[in-house]
């Protein structure tokens, strides 16, 4: 059996195995001194890299045959030979025996089979194989040499939901030569340079020249615009190197904290990533770039050649198509929406806004300012998506159908005095609404803490964590990137109840409360989806997509409760500044602090449109205005 891993390291040790088991079998196929020990001899002189005990096996001139083996090695870059005697026959002083050849293509990857001829005749009573080049290969000839001609695919675009790509040009800077202007030695001189230079290992620079077709350009590095600066001097200093410019659309458009950032391939990351990488390929750093390298990237276009080095006519041998296609990623993403959110959000306030479609769960903008663009304490996370934040009371949201189970009238009048205890646990109303007994629905629509937070003595505990749960809060859906759908501290008590009424105890994300406005507005919760097309991040596992959470149809009175509630949040409430032209506009706004830093949310909806907005501010009306402007930047058609 061969043993095949990806990489010429792997390869070289598979080799080696297969010799062991090679050499007895073609031993074995030589039962008497004659013609059979000079094919032994020859091709396992060949496959084993001595090249001198393989001349001595032939009339050739010992240093031109022991040569050319070694160059056919190093011209198809190869990892390994392999070679399996099939027959022989004889006409008098003459023999021919076919073998088939194995040969590991090493970072070029295809392992190239093919049937080969070894003619042998008799020398001052030995036999000797009949050199020529077709020995090698019954199609190469006197005057040709080995090539292969690898040609990459270009990475595949991120697209929206409409296929607009999500990605503008960028400027690639790449380091290349034409081996045939390389003068006697050049080419070893150029790679050492070159290697210390950039970090990539000088025997793989090399040996992409040796193998490349002489007359075409061979890309060996790309840098990025800040690398190419910093190393420009130097690499214009090495001889017979070109340096050009090459546009690549790599560049993420909004959102770039979900589209990702590429570059070029460096030495640490081609470790990495395993596997054949060549100059011109591209390594996803971060969002669906990184999420989706192995769909994005990493397709090759391979064929084996002979080059004549007078006419450089090129021959066929043997060409392999990809053995994976690459493909786009196709996003719920839509560009017109992202603009608005990103219109939204300019001013100064630091903040955060996810758009989703109310009736399929499809997420439409993720747009933050740059204070939100990363999580300091959890790596490659959106704060967008995969954020903590205390709900504060928008969280009431998941508490209407306790309440109309408990019986709670939403007329009923509850007092909203500046400060409140329940259970132990102090409660306070921070500017707003505090004083007089406003009605439950007013409360709600105003945000009111002390008043809501009244409620936890009628409310069971367990319920309401049942209830937050038909809402998502907690629930285990999976996207491509890291996401948080919200959590909860048990309700063992009035006090911790209370607690959650107003979001104190509750952590959630901007997505996880887009995903409830979205509830409310189509009486249905669903999952989250970003992307659509391809079903599975990793190519190259033969298993099906992760099983989304399903949908949890609402209960029809609380839907008809909370649509009231979060409507009078904009006609009356403190919601009032999210107003826009068009279908009416629900929300409610809600206030709470992390770190000492104050938090404004707005959570609600316009048509099938649902948004959650998060801004870092005293002000508590700060996320309706953000929520407003977006409204007001889609019915413009920004």
């Amino acid at each position: 059996m061969i043993v095949r891993g990806r990489g010429k390291a792997r390869r070289t040790a598979a080799a080696a195995l297969a010799l062991v088991a090679t050499a007895p079998m073609l031993s074995a196929c030589f039962e008497e001194p004659s013609a059979h020990e000079a094919v032994r001899d020859f091709l396992i002189g060949w496959q084993t890299g001595d090249y001198a005990a393989a001349a001595r096996r032939t009339d050739g001139d010992q240093k031109v045959v022991s040569r050319a083996l070694e160059d056919a090695k190093l011209q198809l870059d190869a990892a390994s030979f392999r070679f399996n005697v099939k027959s022989m026959r004889r006409a008098a002083d003459e023999v021919e025996a076919d073998f088939d050849a194995e040969v590991d293509l090493g970072e070029n990857n295809p392992l190239w089979e093919y049937e080969g001829k070894l003619p042998l005749h008799l020398v001052d009573g030995q036999w000797k194989v009949r050199w020529s080049p077709s020995v090698l290969h019954p199609q190469l000839r006197e005057g040709e040499r080995f090539a292969v001609k690898v040609t990459p695919e270009g990475r595949q675009p991120i697209l929206d939901r409409n296929r607009d790509p999500l990605q503008e040009k960028a400027v690639l800077h790449v380091a290349s030569v034409v081996p045939a202007n390389l003068k006697s030695g050049e080419a070893d001189k150029l790679c050492e340079r070159l290697s210390k230079i950039t970090g990539f290992p000088q025997d793989r620079l090399l040996s992409r020249i040796r193998s490349a077709p002489p007359n075409l350009q061979v890309p060996l590095v790309t840098f990025g615009r800040t690398k190419f600066r910093q190393l420009r001097a130097q690499l214009e200093a090495i001889p017979g190197l070109t340096l050009f410019a090459q546009e690549q659309a790599v560049a993420p458009a909004s959102p770039t904290q979900i589209v990702g950032t590429v570059t070029a391939v460096t030495p640490e990351s081609e470790q990495q990533l395993g596997g054949p990488q060549r100059a011109g390929d591209t390594v996803g750093r971060a969002g669906l770039q990184k999420a989706y390298q192995e769909h994005l990237t990493g397709s090759t276009d391979t064929r084996v050649i002979t080059v004549d080095l007078k006419t450089l006519k090129v021959t066929e041998l043997k060409k392999w198509r990809p053995d994976r296609s690459t493909s786009p990623v196709r996003t719920t993403l839509d560009r017109s929406h992202q603009r608005a959110a990103d219109s939204a959000l300019l001013g100064g306030t630091p903040g955060m806004l996810v758009a989703v479609q109310a009736s399929t769960g499809d997420i439409l903008a993720v747009s933050s300012t740059q204070e939100y663009n990363h999580d300091p304490q959890v790596d490659d996370a959106v704060p967008a998506l995969a954020g903590r934040f205390p709900a504060g009371t928008a969280f009431s949201i998941t508490t209407v159908e306790g309440m109309l189970r408990a019986k709670i009238d939403p007329k009923q009048k509850v007092a909203c005095p500046a400060d409140r205890s329940v259970g132990g646990a102090a409660f306070h109303q921070e500017g707003g609404p505090a004083g007089g007994s406003p009605t439950l629905q007013a409360s709600f629509a105003t945000g009111c803490v002390t008043a809501l937070a009244a409620l936890a003595r009628r409310i069971d505990g367990a319920e309401l964590a049942t209830d937050a749960r038909k809402f998502g809060i907690g629930v285990p859906w999976s996207l491509p990137l890291k996401s948080f759908s919200g959590s909860m501290k048990p309700l063992k008590n009035d006090a911790a109840t209370a607690r959650a009424i107003t979001g104190q105890n509750v952590l959630v994300s901007p997505l996880s409360m887009a995903l409830v406005a979205g509830a409310v507005a189509s009486g249905t919760w669903r999952p989250p989806v970003l992307v659509t097309e391809p079903k599975t991040a990793d190519p190259t596992i033969d298993a099906k997509p992760v099983q989304a959470p399903a949908p949890v149809k609402l209960d029809e009175k609380t839907v008809e409760t909370l649509r009231a509630f979060m409507r009078s949040g904009v006609t009356g409430g403190s919601a009032r500044a999210a107003a826009a032209l068009g279908d009416p506009v629900h929300g409610i706004t809600a206030s709470a602090s992390r770190n000492r830093k104050p938090l404004s949310w707005f959570v609600g909806w316009q048509g099938d449109v649902a948004v959650a907005v998060l801004t870092q501010s005293p002000d508590g009306t700060a996320g309706a205005a953000v929520a407003g402007r977006f409204f007001q930047g889609l019915h413009a058609g920004l």
